[in-house]
Formats: structure tokens, sequence, C-alpha cells
């Protein structure tokens, strides 16, 4: 009687199973490669200890088609999925996107926003370039606190 199971069938299927996993055919089918907007300002929200609210929405769309064109959207769906996750290469690229306003995209570095950068919030003695501060003079007078 010959076996239901060969040796080699086994040995093939396991190579085939291994390599439609690595190849990603194994995934379930709601797995994503990428996140919304909204749960990517949720994310920025959390990784830069900003209220999603303040974020720029237009800056965070921008953002995320950068990381996403560079194939961060798996990284993406896992800081989306796990809040536990605030540290790793895709969690630093959304925050230096944020702070410095400038994100990676497959086209080289594009500004996503200036006036919306958060390094303007971390630097209380200065704001951006253009923005008016008031009347003439005003530089003269001492911050209000």
């Amino acid at each position: 009687m010959a076996p239901l199971m060969t040796r080699r069938a086994l040995m093939l299927g396991s190579a085939g199973m291994t390599l439609a996993l690595a190849a990603g055919l194994g995934r379930p089918a709601m797995a994503r490669d990428t996140i919304s907007l909204d749960d990517f300002l949720k994310v920025s929200a959390r990784l830069t200890d900003q209220d999603a609210a303040d974020l720029d929405s237009d800056a965070a769309a921008r953002i995320l088609q950068g990381l996403t064109s560079i194939g961060r959207g798996p990284g993406l769906v896992l800081l989306a999925q796990d809040p536990a996750v605030t540290a790793g290469t895709v969690a630093d690229d959304i925050v230096a996107a944020w702070y410095s306003g400038v994100c990676d995209t497959d086209r080289g570095e594009v500004l996503a926003t200036f006036t919306g950068a958060l390094v303007w919030n971390a630097l209380d003695y200065t704001k951006p370039f253009g923005s008016c501060g008031g009347e003439t003079g005003y530089w003269a007078e001492a911050p209000q606190s």
C-alpha cells in the first residue's frame, strides 16, 4: 500500500507554503498595505504627543502619501494596529516629517508643511518666517508670558 503523503510531497508543499507566506499570499483578506488618513493622524498624534485635531490634515495626507510611496505602508499598519509600538524606522520617519515639515517620497524629499511644522511649537522663542507678529516694532517689547 502506497503512503498517502510522501516525504517529497511534504517538503515541496512546505516550501510552497513558505514562499506564498513570504510573498504575502497567505495574508488574511482584511490585511492592508496602508492606513486611512484618520488612522495616520491618530498614529501621528500618539508619536508626537500632539492632539490629532491640532495636526494639519493636508500635511498629514502629504506625509502619508510620501511614506506609502517609499514602501512604509506595512509599518504604518503595524503602528496603527498596536498602540504600544512607538519606536522603529517608520515611527522615526513620521516624527521627523512632522517636526521638519519635510518628508521622503519615491521622487525625493517634498515639503509637507512649513508653518505647520512642529519645530515651531518646540521653539518658543521664534515663529515661522513670514508670520506676522504684530505691528511694526512689536519685537522691542518683552513677550507676554
